[in-house]
């Protein structure tokens, strides 16, 4: 499995991807109209299709994308130590994001 793996964390650690992903701003991102008119455009199309389950889908990606970047997500770890008084909450958002996935796709089925 290392050998299939090896070359993609490779290629993610070469391209500096997960930096770039850190240093997304939020406000301009929404705020650029390159990005707010297809992402407008797919949330429309999807409330006319009435694709709530592609609806929910993305709600969570944000969601989580809005947590994780939170002054409380940032302070899970500090100086490379585990805070015990955010584990809770922080396995609470993601057992509720994977719970809400389970059931639209098993559960609430089309």
């Amino acid at each position: 499995m290392a050998d299939v793996l090896g070359p993609v964390v490779e290629f993610i650690h070469s391209t500096k991807v997960l930096e770039q992903v850190q240093e997304v701003q939020v406000k301009a991102l929404f705020t650029n109209p390159y990005f707010l008119i297809p992402f407008l455009a797919l949330m429309i199309w999807w409330i006319y299709r009435l694709a709530v389950r592609n609806l929910v889908f993305t709600g969570v990606v944000i969601g989580l994308w809005l947590f994780s970047g939170s002054r409380f997500a940032q302070d899970f770890i500090v100086e490379g130590e585990l805070q015990l008084s955010k584990v809770l909450p922080v396995a609470g958002v993601g057992i509720a994001a994977v719970a809400i996935i389970v059931y639209m796709l098993f559960i609430r089925s089309d």
